[in-house]
């Protein structure tokens, strides 16, 4: 039987578990491995594995150990490290393997957005501010940790740990997020600023919505780059259809 490891962790991971949990007869044996990052993360149908693989050769021992035909990297667009060594593991063992990319998001009409490279560089562009609404995670909040003159209100699923703003509240959620819920954020507290990264999808989109109509400037960290000669789907119906093709179940 034909075995697929998914790298996940995002909602199109859980869906394409799905997905191809349902091929008839059972010809796919399904692995999602999850990073660890979230305490109670939400979990994918099938076989599930949880923690890092300890690098490339890691990676690289348990795909062989395991018998994996293909692998899916379905992991967050910021992700870098885990898509970066799916990359150099899939060159070693030469297993197939397809990044699972949702498409970044666009501004429209009336977004006033702001590009930034880097955390560090979203950091920058917050000087000035005095109410930020900090929609990135609990990991990078050190990018944040010498900003004084602004109160940041940081949304995290679970609680940060320091290095992080020395002004800050937290709010334990997670998406999807509604657009009234997100008028009202932006509202109660008073936001002059919205900072995140561009994760696209439509989970936590409707920030930006309530940003465009409250006049509030968004700063938006650019994805990290794709590693080269990787193959990619940005959908879950275009990488199940590559994943069956690929261990040779289509039809």
């Amino acid at each position: 039987m034909p075995h697929v490891l998914v790298l996940g962790g995002t909602t199109e991971a859980r869906r394409l578990a799905g997905v191809l949990a349902g091929v008839p007869d059972g010809r796919l044996r399904v692995t999602s491995s999850l990073a660890g990052r979230v305490a109670a993360p939400r979990l994918p149908v099938g076989e599930v594995r949880v923690g890092g693989f300890g690098g490339v050769d890691g990676l690289v021992r348990w795909v062989r150990t395991h018998g994996v035909d293909a692998v899916v990297d379905a992991t967050h667009p910021f992700a870098e490290r885990i898509s970066l060594n799916a990359a150099r593991a899939a060159a070693v063992t030469g297993v197939p393997l397809l990044a699972l990319r949702r498409p970044g998001w666009s501004a429209r009409d009336g977004d006033d957005w702001r590009e930034a490279g880097s955390l560090a560089e979203a950091a920058r562009a917050v000087a000035g501010y005095e109410r930020v609404f900090l929609t990135t995670g609990r990991q990078g909040l050190a990018a944040f940790a010498d900003v004084t003159g602004a109160h940041f209100l940081v949304r995290a699923v679970d609680p940060p740990e320091p290095p992080f703003p020395p002004r800050m509240d937290v709010l334990l959620d997670r998406g999807p997020f509604t657009l009234d819920g997100e008028r009202a954020i932006l509202a109660r507290h008073r936001i002059d600023v919205l900072v995140t990264k561009d994760s696209g999808g439509a989970a936590t989109a409707p920030k930006l919505t309530a940003a465009r109509e409250a006049g509030v400037p968004v700063v938006v960290v650019r994805r990290p780059p794709a590693p080269e000669g990787v193959p990619a789907a940005a959908t879950v119906a275009e990488a199940a259809a590559w994943v069956q093709t690929v261990a040779g179940v289509s039809g």
